[in-house]
Order: C-alpha cells, then sequence, then structure tokens
C-alpha cells in the first residue's frame, strides 16, 4: 500500500472517519488535526489485506506536538480512518514493532 496516496488523500481532506474512530478519539482526546499529522509524517508499519470490510493498514506517526499515534485506515475506494491511538511501549518496539 503507497503511503503517498494515502498522504495525498489525507491533505486533500480526501478522507472520513468512522463512526468507532470518532468515539475513541474523542474518549482519548486525540484531535483530528493530530490524526492528519501521523499519516502525513508517518509511514505503514502494518498492512491487513484481507481486513473484515476492506483492506486497512496501521500507520505510526509523530504529531506536531510530538504525540506518538497509531491510526489504522481502511482504503480504497476511500480511505476511513477506523481508529486512532496512542501505543503501549510495552506492547511496541519503537511503536513500530509488535513485541
Amino acid at each position: 500500500m503507497p503511503i503517498d496516496w494515502i498522504r495525498d488523500k489525507v491533505l486533500k481532506i480526501e478522507y472520513r472517519f468512522s463512526e468507532h474512530a470518532i468515539k475513541r478519539m474523542i474518549k482519548r482526546s486525540i484531535e483530528r488535526s493530530e490524526v492528519e499529522d501521523a499519516v502525513i509524517n508517518g509511514e505503514i508499519i502494518e498492512e491487513y489485506p484481507e481486513d473484515k470490510y476492506s483492506p486497512s493498514c496501521l500507520v505510526y506517526g509523530k504529531t506536531k506536538g510530538g504525540r506518538d499515534l497509531h491510526v489504522q485506515l481502511s482504503l480504497p475506494p476511500d480511505v476511513v480512518v477506523i481508529t486512532a491511538y496512542e501505543p503501549d511501549a510495552d506492547e511496541w518496539i519503537d511503536y513500530r514493532i509488535r513485541r
């Protein structure tokens, strides 16, 4: 999955948030701009081509404020934010590789 295509969609505001993502972001105090920062500056760390509804991927990135975030996105034909969260250092090596 090309991260450039995803970044382009986010930069053009051609994406949306799932209801699940909105609920989780509110609970976790994650702002829309932080999700955008993480995706625009991030990298794909896992791909899920056989995900439940459509292929998806997990992006790791930092916000402008330095907050580490994971953002799961479903893609084509549309980019949809499925969820966003701060990764747990006990579960991830450099927030990129699962322990």
